[in-house]
């Protein structure tokens, strides 16, 4: 009452002349179907081949080639009652006590195959015919995700929402084609002479409803690749970091859709081909990309010019008062250049002490508005300032 293994591996010559009627694989077979019916062949001492027909029929004493990325199931009555999950020549049997109905690899696949067969074997006694369809277990290419408008997402590294449009594409791989076959697939795919279930075919509504998930999946996806402090909080790392960024994808969809816990499906890889970015975003990445530029001896050089101008200007601009008020002043300019002060081969001097976190440019801007509101330098000069620091 279920399979009796003949051989493992692929077929031989010495099987291909005993075995001159048996199912296997369909040819022409797309690398994006994920099921399809099994086909009856029949083989001439590797000569040639004739097709016997579409039946996907199998029956007691049936021989059937399993190749390698794929397994076999089998069904009666919209019940699975078998699974075969390794590669070899199998014999379907109804009256051999030793026959079973699942044989799976020792991998982490057939170990969770395994489990779920406990939970949804077939009840009864599996009868003379059954339903036998291949399902793809190779990663499933070319499954595309984008988006119309902008899709927005909180950015750790920006500190406030950021938006983009996007498209790319991802791998999916059918990691538990039970749950598969049973939760997902419909009904016309899983009878007699069913058409193949590709997830390239445009007019697969399942597939559709997929492409729909991962895209209202992605924010999240974003936000939870952006808000990972491995990865630096940087979008600039995303489309060359296709397994981080799947990571990212597999459990925003995971969470949303219980893709793998109820489908037995997972993206493997993505590839992000185009982001483009709304235009407050692209305006926080220049600026980002100026605090960049001032940091370091250069942030260092320029700070000091710029308080020793402001000074100056104090002192000539206000006469007698200002300059009766530069002792104050001159504290707090000290204080503000000692403060902005950036460390610059610090580790050449002292390798066991760690150098202190770089100002950036809006710490800097802070200090000369306390230079300003004291009265050491006036608006135009810190205006001025302001526009040397920022690039603008």
């Amino acid at each position: 009452m279920g399979f009796v293994k003949a051989f493992t591996g692929a077929l031989g010559g010495s099987f291909a002349d005993q075995w001159k009627d048996f199912y296997m694989v369909p040819e022409g077979i797309s690398a994006t179907a994920a099921i399809f019916a099994a086909k009856p062949k029949g083989s001439n001492n590797g000569r040639g081949e004739n097709t016997k027909g579409n039946d996907n029929i199998i029956t007691s004493g049936s021989k059937i080639i399993v190749p390698e990325g794929t397994a076999l199931i089998t069904m009666e009555d919209g019940a699975i009652t078998g699974i075969v999950a390794e590669p070899g020549g199998f014999i379907y049997q109804t009256d051999d006590a030793n026959a079973q109905s699942i044989f799976t690899t020792e991998d982490p696949v057939g170990s969770l195959i395994q489990s779920t067969w406990e939970k949804i074997q077939f009840g009864g006694q599996a009868g003379a015919q059954q339903l036998a369809f291949y399902v793809n277990l190779k990663e499933i290419p070319n499954n595309r995700f984008g988006t119309q408008s902008e899709i927005y997402w909180d950015d750790a590294f920006f500190g406030t929402q950021v938006g983009a449009v996007t498209r790319g594409t991802y791998t999916l791989k059918i990691v538990d084609p039970l749950l598969f076959v049973k939760n997902f697939v419909p009904q016309k795919f899983l009878i007699q002479n069913a058409p193949v279930f590709d997830f390239g075919d445009l007019d697969n509504d399942a597939a559709e409803q997929l492409f729909n998930e991962v895209v209202g999946s992605l924010s999240a996806a974003f936000s939870n690749y952006t808000n990972d402090p491995s990865k630096g909080n940087r979008m600039s790392r995303i489309q060359g970091d296709q397994m981080g960024f799947a990571k990212s994808l597999t459990e925003a969809v995971e969470e949303g859709y219980q893709w793998k816990t109820e489908r037995g499906l997972a993206i493997v890889k993505t590839a992000i081909l185009a982001m483009e970015y709304d235009e407050d975003t692209k305006e926080m990445m220049k600026d980002v990309k100026r605090a960049d530029a001032l940091s370091g001896a250069r942030g260092n050089s320029f700070m000091q010019q710029s308080v020793a101008r402001g000074m100056q200007a104090a002192g000539e601009n206000g006469g007698g008062a200002n300059m009766a008020f530069m002792g104050m002043g001159m504290g707090a300019a000290g204080n503000v250049m000692g403060a902005t002060q950036q460390p610059v081969n610090q580790g050449m001097n002292n390798q066991q002490q760690a150098a202190p976190q770089e100002a950036d440019p809006t710490e800097k801007l802070i200090q000369m508005k306390k230079l300003l509101d004291a009265g050491v330098i006036d608006a135009d000069e810190f205006n001025k300032i302001k526009s040397e620091l920022l690039g603008l």
